[in-house]
């Protein structure tokens, strides 16, 4: 099927490995990409997490594969260290070839500024209209429509009228969230999306590097265990509930909530958390003992059974075309 999604990424089934942290190995990006599909390189996790030269994490991917995979930038912080690291990494990205890039979480212009000259094309990630629509006017040549049975930080909108509401820019829309077999892909692209995002169907492959405690949690639940917790970043993210997440909560304590009301605090917040999340996640998703039980995931699992070779994963979505 040609979509407008695998036209401007290069790819013969309108599929994406979204980019996770801290789940994004180069192994899973290189397998999706070379089944057919495009995996998405999540920076911190390929450097942080997994251990990699920047660089040398990309041409890793490119030596099992020659095909397209596509890089995330998140764009939210507006420090100056943080937004040079990015520029680097963008940079780099397009010198080893990569020309998709998926934004999140703040104005894509700048990255647009960046990638387009050379051919490079954005996608942004989006909730709800009002972020549409700084995104179409930074320049965005598509939407990731982030629908609230995903994983991460899950949008407020059900599929289809997440889509109603993004379909007048005229602009392709990509669903993201609920995704997890094939007749779920292609209920997405029936209802008019031109591609779809999968996050938590690609943890539960051979080629992810997170622990078997991880992938068996995704196994094990179905749609009611994915619940909402403010504890990792401040706002709500999915997280399968186990035993460790009952016993912390859900939601930002009294400090919290007040440090939130603060435009400055707010900043300095957020901040604090995502450090902290940066690794206890990376703790709790690699730890061979399964014992920091704090998985993040969507609501997709309720059709996830069976632990598997991305590439078979692609393949069967592929066959539902």
């Amino acid at each position: 099927m040609e979509t407008p999604l695998t036209r401007d990424a290069g790819i013969r089934v309108p599929l994406i490995c979204g980019a996770m942290y801290p789940c994004s190995n180069p192994e899973l990006v290189a397998a999706v990409s070379e089944a057919g599909a495009i995996g998405i390189v999540q920076p911190i996790a390929l450097t942080y997490v997994h251990g990699h030269e920047f660089r040398a994490g990309l041409r890793l991917i490119k030596s099992v594969t020659a095909k397209p995979f596509g890089m995330n930038a998140l764009i939210e912080d507006s420090s100056s260290i943080y937004r040079r690291r990015m520029e680097q990494w963008i940079a780099v990205a397009l010198e080893e070839g990569v020309r998709f890039f998926v934004t999140s979480l703040g104005n894509p212009g700048w990255v647009v500024r960046m990638v387009e000259p050379v051919g490079g094309i954005v996608y942004h990630d989006v909730t709800e209209r009002k972020w549409a629509e700084k995104g179409a006017a930074a320049g965005a040549k598509g939407f990731i429509a982030v629908n609230r049975r995903a994983g991460g930080h899950a949008g407020p909108r059900d599929a289809a009228a997440l889509l109603a509401e993004l379909s007048p820019f005229g602009l392709p829309v990509v669903a993201a969230g609920g995704v997890g077999t094939a007749e779920e892909f292609r209920a997405m692209l029936d209802l008019g999306y031109v591609g779809v995002q999968c996050g938590t169907r690609f943890i539960a492959t051979s080629e992810c590097l997170v622990s078997e405690h991880y992938k068996r949690a995704i196994l094990a639940a179905d749609e009611e265990d994915i619940v909402l917790s403010e504890r990792i970043t401040g706002v709500p993210v999915a997280v399968i509930r186990t035993p460790k997440v009952v016993r912390m909560g859900l939601h930002a304590g009294p400090f919290a909530r007040w440090m939130f009301r603060g435009r400055r605090r707010k900043r300095w917040l957020r901040m604090w958390y995502a450090l902290r999340s940066i690794r206890s996640l990376k703790l709790a998703s690699l730890d061979p003992k399964g014992g920091d039980e704090y998985w993040q995931a969507g609501k997709s699992v309720a059709g996830i059974t069976s632990i598997e070779p991305a590439g078979e994963i692609v393949r069967a979505f592929a066959r539902a075309l």
